[in-house]
């Protein structure tokens, strides 16, 4: 164990029950603010990998972790109540190691899953339908009375590939309902992020009595050691958040084993801002890619505005942008820290400087660092207008503080224009009638829709994607029913 501040890191992982060190050595955890080196975290090879692949088929095939709710159930509890108990902890740890600004650790960053990411799960437990009876009927083709039943069960081995943008929101929600459903679980987070996983290793092995091989935590420098999961015919299921690209890897690579997938992927979410809203309210949607400097899947950076209020919707975006600059993620006040990594600022500031040479007005932001930060890894809030949604900073996903502002000329345009993405992720629409909201929500090919400022985020809401942007769902009945097989059974009635 290290410590720094109130933060303690835990640098091993856990495979089959004990904490261990990893084969390969170990990788440095660097702050994205000042870049400091946090402390040092095991170093997984693929050996390492395919010992926990191991562990999590065993305790899978010969344990009753599948079918012994009551057990899961308690253990769930206990894990819930472990992370509580360490709460301010995570959260110091999540600052430093995420960048994450405080205030979003008080929301979707660590606050709102601990809530209820396995609370929820565990509810679940009892109340899934786990078994449905389709009633007594004549089946035609044997013509004998039967009684028909669907059974829903466990997967199997799950292996959850975890991103660094929220890694714990992503973890807690996988973890937990994959081990309420009755499976279990490698989870691989990212390199960049790696002591929030530690934790749960930590807690789980300490303070819980899951057993050994259920929950297996490998962290690894090198992408490829995660790979194992995804070719591993003792692997059943992969559950990946991230990218676009690395998720269509996945599905090419399961296809040999006939994985079982659930990906949540990119966006390049939209806000439909309509003639007749409050505009001083709806455009304060364009702050949503300044939280956490841009790095959600589903922040809102495309905002369209109808051409007949554009200048004063640019106005208001406008005093926004200005008002925000990146700042100390650890001060209380900050909305915009830093980006995670050198690699991904450059990426960033490779994006501005695209929509500045493809023709868009870059009324906000700069292509180069902020001055003021010496150290780190940092983009200043960026504020594009007059954005041709063909245009690379309205089609590909920048993962930074960009925001592209784009005009349309009615309601079918607005429509037509939010939908010309590969993406389908999320999407805003602002009005000053809910069912006019309600009717252009229903146009948007996309899987979560906020109106008039709202979101529907909790542990019992599905959220995922059409398009490229992934298969399947996080969260809510259709995203636990994802981590079950269902079997079908039939025997001759009973004529009591």
């Amino acid at each position: 164990m290290a410590e720094a501040g109130t933060a303690t890191y835990e640098s091993r992982m856990l495979i089959d029950g004990k904490l261990v060190d990893g084969q390969a050595g170990t990788f440095c955890n660097i702050n994205p603010a000042n870049e400091d080196v946090l402390g040092e975290v095991a170093d997984a090879s693929a050996a390492d990998m395919r010992r926990a692949i191991d562990a999590a088929r065993r305790a899978f095939d010969d344990t009753d972790w599948s079918t012994n709710r009551g057990l899961r159930k308690r253990c769930l509890a206990q894990l819930h109540d472990a992370l509580e108990a360490e709460r301010e902890e995570l959260r110091e740890e999540l600052i430093r190691e995420v960048g994450a600004p405080r205030a979003v650790t008080h929301g979707p960053q660590l606050d709102a899953p601990l809530a209820d990411g396995l609370r929820y799960p565990a509810r679940m437990i009892d109340d899934f339908p786990w078994e449905t009876d389709l009633g007594d009927t004549v089946v035609s083709v044997t013509g004998v009375n039967t009684t028909r039943k669907v059974w829903h069960e466990p997967v199997g081995v799950v292996g959850a590939i975890v991103p660094w943008n929220f890694p714990f929101e992503v973890s807690t929600n996988k973890l937990g309902q994959a081990l309420a459903a009755g499976n279990t679980v490698v989870l691989k987070p990212a390199p960049d992020t790696p002591f929030n996983a530690t934790r749960l290793g930590r807690l789980i092995a300490q303070n819980t009595d899951i057993p050994a091989g259920v929950v297996n935590v490998v962290t690894a420098s090198d992408h490829l050691v995660g790979e194992e999961l995804t070719i591993s015919p003792k692997v059943d299921m992969i559950s990946f958040t991230g990218s676009t690209g690395v998720g269509k890897r996945i599905m090419e690579k399961g296809a040999a084993t006939m994985k079982r997938l659930f990906l949540e992927l990119g966006g390049k979410s939209a806000t439909i801002v309509l003639e007749d809203a409050d505009f001083t309210t709806a455009c304060l949607i364009g702050i949503g890619p300044l939280l956490h400097a841009g790095q959600g899947c589903a922040a809102p950076t495309r905002m369209l505005l109808p051409r007949s209020r554009y200048d004063e919707g640019v106005a208001i975006l406008q005093g926004i942008y200005q008002s925000i600059a990146a700042g100390d993620p650890q001060d209380p006040g900050t909305l915009c820290g830093p980006v995670i990594s050198a690699k991904q600022q450059s990426r960033i500031l490779g994006y501005i400087r695209k929509g500045v040479e493809e023709g868009a007005t870059l009324l906000v932001g700069s292509t180069e660092p902020p001055k003021e930060f010496d150290k780190g890894f940092w983009v200043s809030p960026t504020l594009f207008t007059d954005v041709d949604n063909q245009m690379t900073i309205a089609q590909e996903e920048i993962f930074g503080p960009v925001l592209a502002v784009i005009p349309y000329e009615d309601e079918d345009d607005a429509v037509r224009i939010a939908n010309d993405s590969a993406y389908g992720l999320a999407g805003n629409v602002m009005s000053g009638s809910l069912d006019r909201s309600l009717a252009v929500a229903r146009r948007l090919r996309a899987g979560f829709i906020g109106l008039n400022g709202t979101a529907g985020y909790g542990a019992d809401t599905p959220f995922g994607g059409y398009k490229d942007s992934g298969v399947g769902r996080q969260n809510g009945i259709v995203g636990f029913s994802q981590y079950t097989e269902v079997k079908s059974v039939a025997y001759p009635a009973q004529n009591l």
